[in-house]
């Protein structure tokens, strides 16, 4: 039976703090996500920058197999378009 009373006792106090935080924290969600739209498009830009870099390689050389690279390029744009359309799926719902 003590077991039961302390068990709720400190369910008890780990939930009022829980409570006080509620309230307030929507300006804060909306200051982040408002920091992330600022930033995400040029950390998308330099992640297209990087992957058309490292299949440069592809496209110039002795070794240069252009379909390749093509495809290599747009498997990269399709998966970035993936990320791209998720991250703003998920920022709609939240904000």
């Amino acid at each position: 039976m003590k077991i039961k009373q302390t068990f709720t006792l400190f369910l008890s106090l780990i939930s009022i703090p829980s409570f006080a935080q509620i309230g307030g924290i929507e300006q804060s969600v909306s200051d982040i996500s408002d920091t992330i739209r600022a930033v995400f498009p040029i950390i998308l830009g330099v992640i297209f920058l990087v992957g058309f870099l490292f299949n440069a390689g592809h496209f110039f050389g002795e070794n240069a197999d252009l379909k390749k690279g093509i495809t290599r390029v747009l498997v990269f744009v399709l998966i970035a378009g993936a990320v791209v359309g998720i991250f703003t799926y998920l920022i709609g719902i939240v904000v």
